[in-house]
């Protein structure tokens, strides 16, 4: 039998990260549509759009790990593995741009613009969404890195 690598489709490490980043992107989204305003804004629109896409990815994945686990027998067949790496890859970049945006646009909201863009308490608001942005992107890069890493092993 091969050796596991931890954090790897198929393993429990990868059902919590997956787990993680749902989670994590969840909060963001609420974070982030407790505000009615936050259309307004390209950047927070984009965050929405990307988180949006990241919850049923990670959500899908996360069933696919369960299964793996509760069966004990991962998939790990190099398209699918390659298909997972490619989607995380692109899911990672979008979401640390989004967040990266996200911060930058709350950021100066709050240090340039003082009230007259938001109050106090919906400009903060943003600027949780955006650090639960960063940890669902930390999450997702260690998912992606832990995948790329199987990759070679299965040619």
């Amino acid at each position: 039998m091969e050796e596991e690598l931890p954090g790897a489709i198929g393993t429990s490490a990868s059902l919590a990260l997956r787990l993680g980043q749902a989670l994590f992107s969840v909060a963001s989204l609420l974070f982030m549509c407790v505000g009615v305003e936050f259309y307004a804004y390209t950047s927070f629109c984009f965050l929405v759009t990307i988180k949006g896409l990241t919850i049923p990815w990670s959500l899908t994945l996360a069933m696919v790990d369960a299964f793996s686990v509760f069966v004990k027998r991962p998939s790990r067949q190099v398209q699918i593995v390659s298909t997972i790496v490619i989607g995380d890859w692109v899911l990672s970049f979008l979401s640390l741009a989004a967040a990266c945006s996200t911060a930058s646009v709350a950021d100066f909201m709050i240090t340039e613009a003082g009230d007259f863009f938001c109050g106090r308490k919906l400009c903060s608001r943003y600027q949780l969404s955006a650090a639960m942005a960063f940890l669902s992107w930390c999450l997702s890069i260690a998912s992606a890195l832990f995948n790329l890493w199987l990759l070679p092993s299965l040619y």
